[in-house]
């Protein structure tokens, strides 16, 4: 496999992923801050289909012709990153499509080497090419599917890429809870002796 079919696979595992955690959830599970920050699942896919929309859009010069009002120059801040009432979870699965179909055919259209701008990065980073983009795809992708993996895990107890991974080392709730007294255990044992990270 040539290095650009690997990044664009990784690619589209980590945007099936992130997609996933959607998978089963209510529309108020879906779409509820879970952090101090107001970090939620419906949100992080919406905002990864946007970015996602731009960097192997606007950069290479190929449109998608999308409106993303979120990014508009007088939306509020972080308004990509969560899903207003008016918006249903269908329009934000579609939107993901929609960026995964239009980036696929950026990625099958141009080598990686193939030129492109980052308007919103300092002047002398702005730059790039297509090899950088993906790689920096690949990252923001994993990073927010890391972040919906844990949030999901809070919202119903739903861990991995499919209920029978074969990454995850245990499979039932009584194996995870002894894991987890362990791992508590160790914390507890290691603060009395005043050991400190």
């Amino acid at each position: 496999m040539d290095d650009k079919a690997m990044l664009h696979r990784y690619l589209r595992e980590n945007r099936d992923s992130l997609l996933s955690k959607l998978d089963g959830l209510s529309e108020y599970d879906a779409r509820r801050p879970l952090t101090a920050t107001g970090t939620n699942v419906a949100g992080l896919v919406k905002h990864v289909a946007s970015v996602q929309l731009d960097y192997l859009g606007e950069v290479f010069d190929r449109p998608h012709g999308r409106s993303l009002p979120w990014f508009a120059d007088d939306a509020e801040p972080n308004a990509d990153l969560w899903v207003r009432a008016d918006e249903s979870l269908d329009e934000v699965r579609e939107l993901h499509a929609f960026s995964a179909a239009h980036a696929d055919a950026t990625i099958a259209a141009l080598p990686l080497d193939a030129p492109g701008r980052v308007p919103w990065w300092r002047p002398e980073s702005a730059d790039v090419t297509l090899h950088r983009v993906l790689v920096h795809l690949v990252a923001e992708t994993a990073r927010h599917a890391g972040h919906a993996d844990i949030l999901r895990e809070t919202i119903d107890g739903a861990v991995g890429s499919r209920p029978d991974d074969p990454n995850l080392p245990f499979h039932d709730g009584d194996a995870w809870a002894a894991y987890r007294a362990r791992v508590e255990d160790a914390a507890r044992t290691a603060a009395g002796r005043g050991t400190a990270g």
